[in-house]
């Protein structure tokens, strides 16, 4: 159902510190919403101050929650979607006429606040699965609510020159030539989807990544390798069609690890299934790996639905795991995932029993404000971060059509919400030696300086 979001004006302070560099920033109001005429044409309404989307809701966003939309960032035309401002004469809340409503990507390394604010009209289209943070325009730039998460620049839209990528690709196919791997990822991921970790592969520097398992165990809602024929969205990305060996995965992985800088090899991709339905290939992998090097970081990102697997891969070597979870409230995770032989106190048991091993442990923790940031969920998380002595929480924007997932997992009422900075920094303080950021850590950072070695 079309939704109208109505609250009143607020007021905010004028001046603000980037959450990470301190650079000073000020707005003496929030920026104009902005719109598009339908034909790739994006224009501001000086008569609307843009809102932002939390839940169903619709907000005056705090004005020291903006920034500058960082390079690499992008604006999205929404049809079927009219946006939501307040009235610059009035402080009523009233819908954009002029045309459609839009939304920012935002880059990685980046956390949104809240979400672009609209109604949708009866026959808009279901949006694709990037996300869709909200954006508005004053003196002659483009602002988004969000803070910069992660220091590390390791897919920075300046860092990736093209030529060299081009030269990266084809001197790992030919050096590789009978590796199906490789030429899975630089043709497939590389040069077709544009994958930011297959790219830094071909540049030979940072995270490596290693696709294994064309399965998976979980439904999910937003699979980004795999949608049902029945489903009006389709997946970004081709899944993995067949499964390496160990050999495959170690000839090319062995080198990287010597070589890169900052070097993490990492299985579990958003071209495959679930890694762990591959834990026999890994295991024997790893144990390989380690035969030629202990340089680096061996990772998996994983769903952690089988604990007995993450024990055998941390006897083999395995140093980190990051857990994806859109929500630590099992009803809203079964909800999203539909996981199959498996329940969500699997993945809690999975941490613990990384933890025990002395493994790293993240969260791929997808934030969707008015869902994140509720009273609920922050009591939720709390209790899974004491439960499992988690490391690490990757605050990663959530690619999916807010309405759509909303709807979806049966929400109707979000409850009461703190706001996504409030409950960032809420979690920092009561747990100061919990990392926040967006990027699996190497080596360098786990066992040395957390705010310092990372990829410059």
């Amino acid at each position: 159902m079309p939704r109208l979001f109505k609250i009143g004006l607020q007021k905010a302070p004028l001046h603000y510190n980037c959450y990470f560099c301190g650079q000073m920033q000020t707005l003496i109001q929030s920026p104009f919403l902005l719109y598009s005429d339908g034909n790739g044409n994006i224009f501001e309404d000086t008569s609307l101050y843009t809102t932002g989307r939390s839940g169903w809701d619709a907000l005056p966003i705090p004005v020291d929650e903006w920034i500058d939309l960082p390079e690499g960032g992008q604006l999205y035309e929404l049809p079927g979607r009219r946006g939501i401002g307040i009235d610059v004469q009035t402080g009523d809340m009233r819908l954009c006429e002029k045309g459609w409503a839009v939304a920012a990507f935002i880059p990685p390394a980046h956390t949104g606040l809240y979400m672009a604010a609209y109604e949708t009209l009866p026959d808009a289209p279901t949006l694709p699965l990037f996300c869709y943070t909200a954006a508005g325009w004053q003196d002659g730039k483009i602002y988004v609510p969000a803070v910069r998460i992660e220091k590390d620049i390791r897919q920075e839209a300046t860092g990736y020159d093209d030529q060299q990528i081009d030269k990266g690709t084809n001197r790992l196919l030919e050096a590789y030539p009978h590796n199906r791997l490789v030429k899975h990822l630089m043709e497939n991921c590389c040069m077709t989807y544009t994958c930011p970790a297959a790219r830094n592969l071909a540049l030979g520097r940072w995270e490596c990544p290693i696709p294994v398992s064309p399965a998976c165990n979980a439904n999910c809602i937003g699979c980004i390798s795999f949608q049902p024929l029945e489903e009006e969205i389709f997946s970004t990305q081709d899944r993995l069609t067949f499964k390496p060996t160990p050999e495959e995965i170690v000839e090319f992985t062995v080198p990287h690890l010597e070589s890169a800088p900052f070097p993490i090899v990492s299985y579990g991709q958003g071209c495959e299934g679930e890694p762990l339905l591959m834990w026999e290939t890994i295991r024997d992998s790893i144990i390989e790996m380690r035969k030629h090097t202990t340089k680096g970081s061996i990772n998996i990102n994983t769903n952690g639905s089988k604990p007995d697997a993450v024990k055998v891969l941390c006897e083999a070597g395995l140093n980190s795991m990051r857990v994806s979870l859109n929500s630590a409230r099992e009803d809203i995770y079964t909800a999203y995932y539909k996981p199959n032989n498996y329940v969500f106190n699997d993945l809690i048991e999975s941490l613990k029993v990384a933890r025990s091993y002395g493994v790293w442990t993240s969260l791929n923790y997808f934030v969707f404000p008015g869902m994140t940031d509720s009273i609920e969920e922050y009591e939720a998380l709390r209790k899974l971060i004491r439960e499992t002595d988690l490391c690490m929480i990757q605050w990663r924007n959530f690619n999916i059509d807010p309405d759509w997932y909303l709807e979806k997992i049966d929400v109707a009422e979000t409850g009461e919400c703190m706001g996504v900075k409030q409950l960032m920094e809420l979690i920092r303080e009561e747990f100061p030696d919990l990392k926040f950021g967006y990027f699996n850590p190497s080596m360098e950072r786990i066992r040395g300086d957390f705010e310092a070695d990372y990829a410059h």
